[in-house]
């Protein structure tokens, strides 16, 4: 049993994930988390698009659909899925083991996202009862103040890469896994990296790597920016089925945005906010939604989902029903863009 008191698969695991490894340690972005309002995209070296699948001789599917996987250590968590949907929860992990110092970097942050790992598996266990589909889940179960895994590796161990090199790696190989089993079942899918916000105002923040300043262009000012392009969908921008252009995909009706603001949950992007104001807050993602994405290639999309707290993460109700209309707008999604049904 590991320190979370869940069943490890450990050589099963290390079996598959030693050669996705071989792919990750290569890939390595100097990036922070998420730009705030009219700032600039994190800047840092250019990283290259993500690994591609493991050989035809590494077995691609040890896994069992729903069973719990783990790190050596217990640090990390992989419940395998069967869904074209990769949910992470980089925030919410509570272990803060004493053989690991607290990140002390400087521009560390180190509170959590409230409550983020308990909605990330709501939002499974509800998708999962809705349809008979699990979306594939991977949790960092380490406090932030030890492990901040929405970062690269310097930032993300506070630099304490020695100890934490394997955490991080053996997180985005799970990642990377998770996408490959995507790609074999369905071929396109999406990435969501839940996180919280305590911003002033209510809403779920969107992120698609592109600032709120570039946000406030109008539709045709994004399009001959070729912005589109440079976002963490740019491969749905590319390809979806139907979809008039890449601003119906940001902000329009159909947009993630369009289909939970129809559901009540107030966001943004969306029909009903296309750009955060001058002045407001808003996170555009961060390290997760850049390195998972498509934006340099990847074969899934990736949206990065800030959420406030009251009404959606504050309690088991209010997790549950935001889980539920999630549900509802990502099957909505899935269906129209990505061509899949339950």
């Amino acid at each position: 049993m590991t320190a979370h008191g869940r069943m490890t698969h450990g050589k099963a695991a290390r079996t598959w994930l030693a050669t996705t490894l071989a792919f990750s340690v290569a890939f390595s972005v100097a990036c922070g988390g998420g730009a705030a309002a009219g700032s600039p995209t994190p800047t840092g070296p250019t990283p290259p698009p993500g690994p591609t699948p493991p050989p035809a001789d590494v077995p691609t599917a040890p896994f069992v659909v729903g069973r719990e996987y783990t790190d050596a250590n217990g640090w990390v968590q992989y419940t395998a899925g069967d869904a074209p949907v990769v949910l992470i929860a980089p925030h919410g992990g509570l272990l803060t083991p004493a053989s690991l110092p607290d990140r002390s970097c400087s521009g560390c942050v180190t509170a959590n996202d409230t409550n983020t790992q308990a909605l990330a598996r709501a939002i499974a266990d509800t998708f999962t009862a809705r349809t008979g589909r699990r979306p594939h889940l991977v949790v960092n179960l380490l406090h932030r103040r030890k492990f901040d895994a929405n970062r690269d590796l310097p930032e993300a161990s506070g630099g304490n890469t020695t100890q934490l090199r394997a955490t991080w790696e053996w997180l985005h190989a799970a990642v990377d896994t998770a996408k490959a089993d995507v790609v074999r079942r369905a071929g396109r899918g999406l990435v969501l990296d839940l996180h919280g916000h305590a911003h002033t105002i209510a809403r779920l923040e969107l992120g698609y790597l592109l600032t709120a300043t570039q946000l406030r262009l109008s539709d045709a000012e994004l399009a001959a920016s070729g912005a589109f392009g440079a976002t963490s969908i740019a491969r749905l921008v590319g390809d979806a089925r139907g979809a008039p252009g890449g601003a119906e995909l940001l902000r329009g009706p159909t947009s993630l945005g369009g289909l939970l603001q129809a559901r009540g949950v107030p966001s943004v992007p969306s029909p009903a906010a296309p750009a955060p104001l001058v002045g407001e807050d808003y996170f555009n993602g961060g390290f997760n939604t850049q390195r998972h994405g498509s934006r340099l290639g990847g074969p899934l999309d990736a949206i990065q989902i800030e959420s406030h707290f009251t009404g959606i993460r504050d309690t088991n109700e209010s997790r549950g029903r935001f889980a539920a209309r999630l549900t509802d707008a990502l099957l909505e999604l899935l269906a129209t863009r990505y061509g899949w049904q339950p």
